[in-house]
């Protein structure tokens, strides 16, 4: 449909984290964390870049006033929780080793997983148990019905290990909206760096790791010092109200304008050019 060129302007926007490869689409939506500069000929599409993150967030979203006990969870009454909500298939055997060492140098911690198929809780329990580990430190969470509650349950978390080379992405949002502090392995894809991205727009870039060594010595770090812990989680609170990642209203201004940027180009017979749309004046915000 895209190669019969039905409209004059074709942007690759939010449906697939990175390049499609071909000249049908003149854009891509991105930022400077997604797609650093030098990275831009990698992509067959010219880059747009927003100025906070190219990821648009829904700041409307309501949580549940009831936040599930730990009982009610399937999660022990005491002990850390590492979590991780991502769609199975993001689990990789590398980021699955720094997973279960953590839980073996963590007493009485746990991986609270998503239950995303038939097949995910038992093969990953047997490579768990492979790996030293007793199955039962990891606890699989069904999905449910309404998203505040899903939302809720998040809270019970505290710390949320980000996957490598495909990152969180809505569930990175959903995790930093709920309150929950997540820790990322920046890759080097556009896939691989969302987590990344949502982190620097919400003032938390010191959960961004480089490497699998930083990584899984950073969780160690926050598993072993619950003060530490609860500073970054307060210091989200915070910033979830004035950090730009949840201004809905200003990320839309900034999309709008990048369409109006390309809108005009294209009626004045100019080509798709790379450009970088300027932040919204808080004045007039």
């Amino acid at each position: 449909m895209f190669a019969c060129r039905p409209a004059p302007v074709q942007v690759n926007y939010l449906g697939y984290a990175g390049t499609l490869g071909q000249n049908y689409w003149d854009y891509i939506l991105a930022d400077r964390f997604v797609i650093p500069e030098e990275g831009r000929g990698d992509y067959a599409e010219q880059v747009v870049y927003l100025p906070d993150t190219f990821m648009v967030t829904d700041g409307s979203r309501k949580i549940s006033a009831h936040t599930p006990s730990r009982e009610e969870a399937g999660l022990p009454d005491r002990g850390l929780v590492f979590c991780c909500f991502n769609n199975t298939f993001k689990i990789t055997p590398n980021i699955f080793d720094v997973w279960m060492r953590l839980l073996r140098e963590v007493e009485g911690s746990v991986l609270w997983l998503l239950a995303a198929n038939t097949d995910a809780p038992n093969n990953l329990r047997r490579e768990a148990e492979a790996r030293g580990v007793a199955a039962d430190r990891l606890i699989f969470a069904p999905r449910v019905e309404l998203s505040e509650d899903y939302l809720a349950r998040i809270r019970l978390a505290d710390l949320f290990l980000d996957t490598l080379y495909y990152n969180a992405h809505a569930t990175a949002s959903d995790a930093l909206w709920a309150g929950v502090p997540i820790l990322t392995c920046s890759g080097t894809t556009f896939a691989g760096r969302v987590a990344g991205s949502l982190l620097r727009t919400v003032g938390l870039p010191e959960l961004i790791t480089p490497s699998l060594p930083d990584y899984e010595a950073l969780a160690l770090k926050l598993a072993r010092d619950p003060v530490l812990l609860g500073s970054l989680r307060r210091k989200l609170a915070d910033h979830r109200e004035i950090y730009p990642l949840f201004d809905t209203e200003r990320c839309t201004r900034h999309i709008e304008a990048a369409y109006t940027t390309m809108w005009e180009r294209s009626q004045r017979g100019e080509p798709p050019q790379s450009f970088a749309v300027a932040p919204v004046d808080p004045r007039k915000h």
